[in-house]
């Protein structure tokens, strides 16, 4: 048995090692500091190219290495089996080739933590797991929000430039730079790229009308009158409180209505309503309605024989597509309005409803009978007709009873390969602010090693200062190319890689969103490039202040990444508390895929059989 493995393990060395050399005829492109690095992932590649569980199991049998952590130093793995094997069959060592960027076992982690220090900075003491923190829009003036941050754990501050702008961006790194001299610490920041967003289009507004409705029991009865706020401009003054609903009103309400005075109208239906007086303040007036009444603008509000108001301007409410499965939706080219659709006295089918999209080219590059996804995947299709100015989509999956689709919301087209530019014309007006001040810029949509070059072709315009790429993985080709994409950005001296598992998972399936997460990140071990493993990681806390089991256990699972994203939410300053405390207890568990064998506690604390 021995001598059969030592045969066959010498012969997978013999192949990755001379794939590595194919695959690598002119190293040049390649920066010195990554060539180990390069080499290695091609060795990894080569050898993850066959199923090796029956090689596996063999070895594991005779008490060697399975190889199943070797990805940060492959060769160095096969060497050590090789060696043992042939000490097991007492035979001599086979001749072993030898390769031009050697690793041992200690290097490759070595190369790892290296360009990890390199994309995000030190480390904190019992913590190797660095923390990037999303900053809300507040963040650019409460200098005290930043600083708690830092304070709590983070290492790195992330601002995504498709939200605020360049002034709000400078607040937030002046008021870092602040809090690193006040706590004695250091912190990168991160500029992602707005990038191109796929997203649905405006659809036509609805009737401008407010609805009031009280509060009722599963009787019907009303249990808390509707509470409605009165005033002269909604935008300038909106309610202090919670209000069931807002009405713009004639200014003179404020100066001249009582307590208790009621404001009679007749409403859109017909209906004799009234709304009641209970509180008046500067800014407006509360009042309170027993009955459920629909106002429009200009509707007449009667005091008395001598006083009427009119309601003022009311927004059109929101109109939203109803979709079930078997639908019909024709996603147009025009900057229409979508509309909903529409059917005759019995209910049939008239007309479909339709949408726009925000990147129209992409009917260039879609095909009958692929795939289409809206609003993170909760509603999906498949594509039954393309024509010049729209494509037509039979809905096959939403929620039981249909779903409501909006505008603004994101489209996912998994099976086309789309030929959207990774720059948009905002990412290149966003590219001097970033050069500047960012230590990372991160890449969307990037899906072929072009995309990282012309990024990077358009900082090295800008100046000296070039910040490091980091590539967002969330689209399925990207996820595809992910070898060639590692290779391009190993040109640059440091790269980062981030699991977008947004994006990712509605592309790829959820369900087959774990299994691609763990090839990343075995892939980029290999590569020796760090990964942030972000989206949705500690989501409820961040946001209630209360975790669910489901994301403690995905923010334990994140401690194989070197770096955790948080997003935004108002309890974020606990969020990152709260990971840092579940890194530092990861860390005495679990290194990468290797398990540690920290004394147990439990086996310490076991003095005896149990009763």
């Amino acid at each position: 048995e021995a001598t059969e493995l030592l045969a066959e393990v010498a012969a997978i060395r013999a192949e990755i090692v001379g794939f590595a050399a194919d695959a690598l005829e002119t190293p040049g492109a390649i920066h010195p500091s990554f060539l180990p690095s390069a080499h290695n992932l091609l060795h990894y590649l080569e050898l993850r190219q066959r199923d090796r569980r029956p090689l596996q199991q063999r070895l594991a049998e005779l008490g060697l290495s399975s190889l199943g952590r070797a990805e940060s130093r492959v060769l160095a793995t096969l060497d050590a089996v090789i060696r043992a094997l042939a000490e097991l069959a007492q035979a001599p060592m086979p001749p072993l080739e030898e390769e031009d960027h050697p690793l041992d076992f200690a290097e490759g982690q070595a190369l790892l933590a290296g360009h990890t220090t390199d994309l995000l900075g030190e480390s904190r003491p019992d913590r190797p797991v660095r923390i990037i923190v999303t900053m809300p829009t507040e963040a650019a003036g409460d200098p005290g929000l930043v600083h708690r941050l830092l304070e709590a754990g983070m290492d790195c501050l992330r601002i995504n430039c498709a939200h605020d702008d360049a002034e709000a961006w400078g607040a937030m790194i002046r008021h870092l730079r602040r809090a690193e001299q006040a706590l004695g610490r250091s912190c990168r920041v991160a500029m992602d790229l707005a990038g191109p967003k796929l997203r649905t289009g405006p659809v036509e507004p609805g009737p401008e009308v407010v609805k009031v409705r009280p509060h009722r029991d599963p009787l019907g009865r009303v249990v808390q009158p509707a509470r409605v706020w009165l005033t002269a401009d909604p935008d300038r003054f909106p309610p202090p409180t919670p209000a069931d609903a807002v009405l713009p009103i004639d200014p003179r309400l404020l100066r001249e209505s009582d307590l208790g005075e009621d404001l009679r109208f007749v409403d859109s239906r017909e209906a004799r309503r009234r709304l009641t007086i209970v509180d008046i303040t500067r800014d407006g007036v509360w009042a309170e309605a027993n009955r459920t009444a629909y106002l429009v603008p200009g509707m007449k509000l009667v005091v008395d024989r001598q006083r009427s108001l009119r309601v003022g301007a009311i927004p059109p409410r929101e109109t939203v597509l109803r979709l079930a499965l078997g639908d019909s939706l024709v996603l147009t080219r025009d900057e229409a309005p979508g509309r909903p659709a529409t059917r005759d006295s019995q209910g049939q089918l008239l007309t479909p409803a339709t949408i726009g999209c925000t990147l129209p080219e992409v009917f260039e590059d879609v095909e009958i009978g692929q795939r289409i996804l809206f609003d993170d995947g909760r509603i999906a299709g498949v594509i039954e007709a393309v024509l010049a100015d729209r494509v037509r989509v039979r809905i096959t999956e939403t929620r039981r009873g249909g779903d409501r689709l909006r505008a603004d919301k994101g489209i996912n087209l998994p099976d086309s390969r789309l030929r959207i530019r990774p720059l948009t014309d905002k990412d290149l007006e966003d590219l001097p602010f970033i050069a500047e001040h960012a230590d990372l810029v991160a890449l969307s949509f990037a899906s072929e090693a072009g995309d990282l070059r012309a990024l990077r072709q358009r900082l090295a315009g800008l100046g000296a200062r070039r910040p490091a790429l980091v590539l967002k993985i969330e689209t399925k080709r990207a996820f595809e190319n992910l070898p060639g994409l590692l290779l391009a950005a190993m040109e640059e001296p440091t790269t980062g890689v981030m699991i977008a598992r947004g994006d990712l998972a509605v592309e790829s399936g959820f369900e087959r969103l774990a299994e691609l997460q763990e090839e990343i990140l075995w892939i980029c071990e290999a590569a020796h490039v760090p990964v942030i493993w972000a989206t949705q990681v500690l989501e409820t806390l961040a946001k209630t202040g209360m975790p669910s089991r489901a994301e403690i256990t995905d923010a334990a699972m994140a401690h194989r990444a070197e770096c955790v994203m948080l997003n935004k939410g108002p309890e974020i300053v606990a969020a990152v508390e709260a990971l840092d405390d579940i890194l530092r207890r990861m860390g005495a568990h679990q290194a990468k895929k290797s398990p540690l064998l920290r004394e147990l506690r439990l086996a310490s604390a076991f003095k005896g059989r149990p009763d």
